[in-house]
Order: C-alpha cells, then structure tokens, then sequence
C-alpha cells in the first residue's frame, strides 16, 4: 500500500529550470573543505522546526485544503510541545494560521508555492568552530513538475530569518532525498538524484564528490528508488532512515500487487549488505504498511507508510492510519529504538493524501553546541 506524492499539475507551471550547471558557484561561501561542515543526525538537538503553512486551493483543491491546514496545525502544535516551530505563512493567509495556531507557533509572514518544507528549506549544516550554515540545493519543482518560483527562494528566506549563511550547492537535490546518520554516512536514492530533470549528465561519481563536501560525508550508500511514479522520484525518506548510527528503519511494502513490493524487498538487500562510513554494518528494522487506512481521503495517491516520521527534542512525531494492529506494531517499533522520546502518533491522513508525510512538512534547524 505504499504510495507517494501525485503528480499535481498547477497551470503556469514555472519555465525556469535550474540543472546540473559545472560553473554554479556558492553565493556566501566558496566550495567547503570536506572535514569543514557537517549535517547531524536528525536526533542531535534542534534550535528550532521550520514549516511552511503554504497549501493552496490551485495544488490542494477545495475539499482538501481546510484538512491539510488543520494537518499542518496539528504537526505544529505537537512539535511546539517540545520545541520551537517557526512556520513560514502568505500574508493572505496569516488569520487562517494564527486562528489555528495562536501564539504557540512562531508565525512569519513569507513566500511560498507549497507545504514541503523538508525539500524546499535549507540543510542546515555545523562545524567544530560553533558556526552554522544553510545548504540551498536549489529546488526546482521536483524536475519542474509543479510551480516552485515562490518556493524556490524558501531556503533564502530561511537562511536570512534565522541570520544564518547560506551555500548554494552545485547540485539539485531536496532534503527528503537524503538520509544522514551524523558521522559520515548517507542513504540517497538514485531515482531523484541522478535524474535529467534534476542533475542532467551528473554521474554518480561527479553527485558525491559535489555532495559530500557540504554536509561532512564519508560514504554514500545508495539505493535505487523509482522514478516516474510520483512527484519526488521516489524520495529516499520514503524508504529507509537512520534512528540512531548503525540503525536503519526501512518501508516494507505488504501488498503483493504495488509497483513497491519488490523494491522495498530490494531495498532491504541492499541496505543489508551495506556497511557505515566506520565499516560497520547496518541493523535494520522493518516499517510494514498498514492493510486498511480510513476511507475519508483513500485514494491511489495516498502514502501509506511509517517511515515519515519527524524526530524532534525529547519526541518522535510518527502517523497512524487507523489500522490498529500495524499502528500499534510501527509505534512499538519507535518506542524500542527511541527509548528516551516520547512516541506520538497523529493522523494527517489529507497530507497523506496528497502523498507525504510529516517528516515532509518539515526541516530541523541543529543547536549550536
């Protein structure tokens, strides 16, 4: 039953394309030394969450609109309990917001096309003189499959409201392609990254020397993906993530019959037989999909799986589907490699709808320690 993001056509689809350019240099920050900057672990402590309240009746239609910005409220409101969220809001949108939100969550007035924060805002990266930096992978709209000239300009909006320096990238790419474990290691998808409509006439190779640099990686383990069947190309934080080193939690699909079933078995073979930066190898833990969802928002676009879940301060943010049993096993699993977090399950079944998740809607900004 897993499924991703649709293909949601909005007219005047933006004609600017940003791809793979060898002369692309950074707009702050010349190309950083491998060992300067690193991207933490998504546990390591927050500063802050960013969200983007930027749903739209053009992309999300009338019926789906009011639920998914009761979704992004509720993902808010629930982070908030742990720490700060600052939320990107439209001007038009802002009484919507606050009535939702009151005070609870930072909200700041700002441009956007869409809700997806994890691809839109910046990797926030660190480095052992105390400094911060903002990687601006350049969005483009998924491979210009949707409008991004308001979102494209996220990152900067971000960077600059969080007084932090930005780096752009030499490479396309959004956040919910890559996974990190903090010391070196990385899973990215291949079905996002080496794509014509992101990075054309990249080689694998040329991705990771231009990719590595920027957020402290040793070792890319790769992992094919799908392209074509979604919006993303098949994001890699649809498909396995790091809970802790060493620990890699991976979407195992149950229905025979999903263009998903083998490659998450694939997926599993692979990240089975891999081994970390540090030479160890992986322990997986299976997120199976869940066998029956709620029937308000069912439809062939609905991403059934555990795996977008959002680690937050002292919590995990994870969904639930209404199927008790797979809902109560997935939860068991986070309580088991989460230990000290407080586990919360919440429905955002509209996000769903459209094809993500909550670790979608989201992007960690690290604590300086």
């Amino acid at each position: 039953m897993i499924s991703r993001r649709r293909f949601i056509q909005q007219a005047g689809a933006a004609a600017l394309t940003l791809p793979f350019v060898p002369g692309l240099h950074a707009t702050e920050i010349t190309r950083p030394n491998r060992a300067a900057w690193i991207m933490p672990d998504e546990s390591a402590p927050h500063e802050r969450t960013w969200m983007a309240f930027g749903a739209s009746e053009p992309i999300w239609g009338k019926r789906l609109l009011p639920a998914v910005q009761k979704n992004l409220a509720d993902i808010a409101l629930t982070i908030a309990k742990y720490e700060t969220v600052s939320m990107l809001v439209r001007k038009k949108d802002m009484e919507i917001a606050r009535a939702l939100m009151g005070d609870k969550v930072d909200l700041i007035e700002g441009q956007l096309d869409d809700l997806w924060a994890r691809d839109t805002a910046p990797v926030f990266v660190l480095n052992e003189q105390g400094d911060k930096a903002a990687v601006d992978f350049n969005f483009n709209g998924w491979g210009n499959k949707q409008q991004y000239r308001l979102d494209a300009s996220v990152a900067k909006q971000i960077a600059r409201l969080s007084h932090t320096q930005r780096i752009q990238a030499r490479i396309v790419m959004e956040g919910g392609c890559i996974e990190v474990d903090g010391q070196g290691t990385a899973i990215v998808a291949e079905s996002c990254t080496l794509n014509a409509n992101r990075n054309p006439g990249i080689s694998k190779a040329q991705f990771e020397d231009l990719l590595m640099p920027f957020l402290g990686l040793e070792k890319i383990i790769w992992i094919p993906g799908i392209r074509g069947r979604d919006i993303t190309d098949g994001h890699t934080d649809f498909y396995a993530r790091f809970t802790s080193p060493g620990n890699v939690v991976v979407g195992i699909d149950t229905y025979p019959e999903s263009y998903e079933y083998e490659l998450t078995r694939e997926h599993w073979e692979i990240l089975s037989a891999a081994t970390d930066a540090q030479g160890n190898r992986l322990s997986l833990h299976a997120l199976e999909t869940p066998d029956t969802i709620r029937e308000e928002f069912d439809s062939k676009e609905f991403a059934a799986g555990y795996v977008g879940f959002y680690v937050c301060n002292h919590a995990v943010i994870m969904q639930e589907f209404g199927d008790k049993t797979a809902d109560a096993k997935a939860k068991a699993t986070m309580e088991r490699l989460f230990p000290e977090r407080t586990v919360e399950a919440l429905n955002v079944d509209a996000i769903a709808a459209g094809g993500g998740s909550i670790h979608c809607a989201t992007q960690q900004e690290p604590q300086i320690i």
